[in-house]
C-alpha cells in the first residue's frame, strides 16, 4: 500500500481517501483544485485492477490500520471495481462510504450520462489518462503483445470500439489512445470527462469531515 500523503494536522480532524493507485492523480488534482488541505492520500496497488479479488481484503486492513492511526474521517475512493459487492461488505463494517457506481470508467463520466451510454458501450473498451500513460505496462507486457501481437484478436477480438475518457486535455495522451485503437483493431471515440463524479463526491465527503 502506498504512503500516506499528510499535510500537518491531527488525524482525527482530517479526512482520509483511501484509493485505487489507478485514480490517485486525479484525486490529487481534485484536492488542489478544490483546496481541500485537510484531506490525505493512501492508495491500494493499481494492479488491483486485474485482480478485484484483492481489493476487498486489502481495503478491509488499510480502514483497520487508519483507524488505529486515529483517522475517525475515511472515504473509500473505489466503485464496486469488479468485487461482486465484497468491497460494500467492508464498508458496511467499517461504516464508511465509496464512489458510487460499478467502476471508474463510470462515474468519471457521471452516473447519470453512463446510465445513458451503458447499453451502447457494452462492446467498448474503456481507457483513461493513466491507462494511456500505462499502456504498455498494463496491457502490452503483461498480455505478451509485444512479442506476440497476433494474440490481440484473441484479446480484444470482442470489443468494437475504444473510447478515451479523458480526464485532461493532453495531446501525448491523444496520440497513445489512437495509435492503441489502430493497433487494437477498434473504432475509436475520444470522451472529454474531466473528473466526472469524483469532484463533487471529494467535495461532499471533505465538508462533512
Amino acid at each position: 500500500m502506498a504512503k500516506v500523503q499528510k499535510t500537518q494536522a491531527n488525524e482525527a480532524d482530517r479526512l482520509l481517501v483511501i484509493a485505487c493507485g489507478m485514480i490517485a492523480r486525479e484525486v490529487l488534482a481534485v484536492k488542489e483544485r478544490l483546496g481541500l488541505d485537510h484531506l490525505d492520500l493512501t492508495c491500494l496497488p493499481a494492479e488491483f485492477h486485474f485482480y478485484p479479488d484483492r481489493i476487498a481484503p486489502a481495503m478491509d486492513k488499510a480502514i483497520g490500520k487508519a483507524k488505529a492511526e486515529g483517522y475517525e474521517h475515511i472515504f473509500v475512493g473505489y466503485a464496486d471495481c469488479g468485487t461482486g459487492g465484497l468491497l460494500d461488505r467492508v464498508i458496511e463494517k467499517h461504516g464508511v462510504e465509496r464512489m458510487a457506481g460499478p467502476h471508474c470508467f463510470a462515474f468519471y463520466q457521471g452516473m447519470d450520462a453512463y446510465a445513458k451510454v451503458a447499453d451502447d458501450d457494452m462492446m467498448s473498451f474503456y481507457m483513461t489518462d493513466f491507462l494511456c500513460r500505462q499502456f504498455d505496462a498494463f496491457f502490452m507486457k503483461p498480455l505478451g503483445l509485444d512479442k506476440h501481437p497476433e494474440l490481440i484478436k484473441d484479446y480484444f477480438g470482442n470489443y468494437e470500439k475504444l473510447i478515451y475518457l479523458a480526464q485532461t486535455d493532453d495531446p501525448e495522451l491523444d496520440k497513445v489512445a489512437e495509435k492503441a485503437a489502430a493497433l487494437l483493431g477498434l473504432a475509436y471515440e475520444r470522451r472529454s470527462t474531466g473528473y466526472g463524479d469524483l469532484t463533487p463526491e471529494l467535495a461532499r465527503v471533505a465538508a462533512n469531515a
